[in-house]
């Protein structure tokens, strides 16, 4: 049995999320049904470094594939992306030693949400249009009360609280680029739809409708109140996943360009 490590991207519009599900099409389902036919008779197991909401993308993935086959890397690579749909796409392949585990071994994991300030024709599965007009600033100081171990239950699902709920949060980073608002999150790991729900907090705050004082409170006490600004799936990527002593990529950007285009008056 070889272990092999797999860099992944998809665009989780069609799948009910990384984790495999009965009755529902996911992301480690498709690769471990592709996987099946190619290593025919072999067993095959196939785990990611962390689950991925329904609708989600992935720009860096990490998982592990278990497998007996004399393959070399990049054959496998080649054969499972022959096979795959145009929405999953495996990068990279590299053997491993025995004992990695793309979960347990994962040291951070970062996310990259992409808010759109305008309607867009051809972003719309990649972003959150937000029509109104959002306070950027404030938007960016109340971010920095999520840095740190905090307990995130007010912003944890019901699947998440028999687990703790405890987080450490490394870094939040908002930029402007073109007509996106993007907010990196950067953390040891997430619970299920905490991103999202930090977003939509955030959201609600440059709306001017929450303040910094309603985030002190989610992070003090448990409140159900960021379940109702939980932010869309469309526009939450998970960036990158680290390693050992790998570091995260200090820049980041947009994943599509939807910048507004120069507009000129016709003349007659």
């Amino acid at each position: 049995m070889s272990r092999f490590k797999l860099y992944i991207e998809y665009d989780g519009t069609r799948y009910s999320g990384w984790q495999m599900q009965k009755n529902a099409k996911s992301v480690q389902g498709k690769l471990m049904e592709i996987a099946a036919h190619i290593f025919k008779g072999e067993r095959v197991d196939i785990q990611g470094s962390g689950r991925t909401d329904a609708g989600v993308h992935a720009l860096y993935q990490v998982a592990h594939l278990d497998v007996k086959t004399m393959l070399a890397p990049e054959i496998i690579r080649m054969k499972l992306n022959d096979e795959l749909s145009a929405d999953i796409c495996i990068l990279e392949v590299e053997k491993t030693h025995p004992n990695f585990h793309a979960r347990h071994d994962a040291k951070s994991r970062s996310y990259v949400y992409q808010i759109s300030k305008r309607r867009t024709a051809f972003g719309k599965p990649f972003v959150w249009w937000i029509k109104d007009q959002l306070n950027f600033e404030k938007m960016e100081r109340a971010s920095k009360l999520f840095i740190g171990m905090h307990d995130y239950i007010s912003f944890a699902d019901q699947d998440d609280l028999e687990k703790s709920t405890k987080v450490l949060i490394e870094d939040v980073e908002l930029k402007v680029e073109g007509d996106l608002i993007l907010i990196r999150i950067i953390g040891s790991h997430f619970l299920w739809k905490m991103v999202r729900r930090m977003v939509g907090v955030l959201v609600e705050i440059g709306r001017g409708k929450l303040s910094e004082k309603d985030l002190k409170y989610f992070l003090e006490h448990e409140s159900p109140t960021p379940a109702k600004y939980t932010a869309p799936p469309s526009g939450l990527f998970l960036e990158y996943v680290t390693y050992d002593d790998e570091k995260m990529e200090k820049d980041f950007g947009s994943t599509i360009n939807i910048s507004s285009l120069n507009r000129t008056k016709r003349r007659s």
